[in-house]
């Protein structure tokens, strides 16, 4: 069996070919500009995002009544293997589009959506604070009600594409939390437009200067006494916490996809490297030691495949699976770390440039560690399943 093979183990004929889709733009289009960009920390250039937009990948999980494909989280999670192969910031692109809108009103949806699946009209989220990461319970950015609508006031970490989006999701505290045991409520969430390119009006923000992640800029956000009208209130007054935990399942498997993909890459550009270096007048690709290592490398792989395609099926046929997409983030996050360090012990000195994708991947992978919930949250939310709180 060979990598092509196994990568579609367990899909139907139309699930294969928007792999192959995927793969195919993801080599032809994503990865030179990878290649030439990330080393220069340049940005995803607009041209490949309206490439995506036209095959429809921003649109995958938005229903067909307005404009989307209208696909589970099983495609969306396969199509960002695939673009993460490349390069995972591309994988991450289309989540902005994919992502959360679900607390638009009826006339939102009819309104945006149809831009959504275009990729016209995409989106930044705001959750994470400097003191308000694995404990987002612990918001204190505010939002006031005033007598025609909201004021916002505080700090943000961590927002990704907040100047190239269309529009930011920013979640606020609107009543103090009414204790230590239900600090989570009284957090609401907020729409607010903006031009791509920019940052709102009253919304300062300094740039994150990341190690990985490169191809978009990731901010610090200040918002100094933002207006915003009443119905930029995103679903229910207070209940926006429970938003972000259902969001989360979706993410910690979209994570755990673009794990698989960077991984991979690590994989299919080691097996090159090892068929072509020679040492000792042999290649080392027949040498014990390394065949091993390319051995276990795709059987890790494999195995965090089919537990995504699990849970993504638990997912998409509507039944509660927070524990598996923790489960499968954890075990594909620390997988592809391993992995893509073993990629570049593969390369040796070759693997510790710039000159190789290898390093670029093994860069990313530490960050799936991280985002969407560290590794030590998820083994929390696990034991928290198993023995109780």
């Amino acid at each position: 069996m060979n990598l092509d093979q196994s990568t579609g183990m367990g899909l139907t004929g139309d699930q294969r070919a928007l792999q192959r889709l995927a793969r195919e733009f993801a080599m032809k289009e994503v990865l030179p500009l990878a290649n030439e960009l990330d080393p220069i920390d340049g940005e995803i250039p607009l041209a490949l995002r309206e490439k995506m937009a036209d095959i429809g990948f921003f649109g995958i999980m938005v229903p067909e009544e307005y404009g989307g494909l209208g696909l589970g989280v099983l495609e969306y999670c396969i199509t960002a293997e695939e673009l993460s192969r490349a390069w995972m910031s591309v994988g991450s692109l289309i989540a902005r589009g994919n992502g959360l809108h679900g607390g638009f009103s009826p006339r939102q949806k009819a309104e945006k959506l149809p831009l959504v699946a275009r990729g016209e009209f995409l989106s930044a989220i705001a959750i994470s604070e400097a003191e308000a990461g694995s404990d987002v319970a612990n918001i204190t950015c505010r939002a006031t009600r005033t007598g025609d609508g909201w004021i916002l006031s505080g700090t943000k970490m961590w927002c990704t594409f907040a100047d190239g989006a269309d529009y930011l999701v920013v979640f606020a505290r609107t009543a103090p939390p009414p204790g230590a045991a239900r600090r989570h409520e009284g957090v609401s969430a907020f729409y607010v437009p903006k031009e791509r390119g920019g940052l709102p009006p009253g919304v300062s923000g300094t740039r994150i200067r990341k190690i990985g992640y490169r191809g978009w800029k990731t901010w610090e956000l200040a918002f100094e006494d933002l207006r915003l009208p009443e119905d930029a209130l995103l679903g229910e007054e207070g209940k926006a916490f429970r938003t972000i935990m259902e969001v989360l399942d979706v993410a910690r498997v979209h994570t755990a996809a673009r794990s698989i993909g960077l991984a991979r890459g690590a994989l299919e550009d080691s097996l090159a490297y090892a068929v072509t270096r020679r040492q000792f007048d042999s290649r080392i690709a027949d040498f014990q030691a390394i065949r091993f290592k390319l051995a276990g490398m795709a059987a890790e792989i494999e195995s965090a495949r089919q537990l995504m395609y699990a849970v993504c099926r638990e997912i998409d046929a509507g039944r509660k699976a927070s524990t598996q997409a923790s489960m499968v983030k954890l075990l594909a996050s620390e997988m592809a770390e391993r992995v893509t360090s073993e990629g570049i012990q593969i390369h040796g000195g070759a693997g510790y440039t710039t000159d190789c994708a290898v390093e670029r991947h093994w860069r990313d992978a530490r960050l799936t560690k991280i985002f969407e919930g560290t590794s030590e949250i998820q083994l929390r939310v696990i034991s928290d399943a198993l023995l109780g709180r």
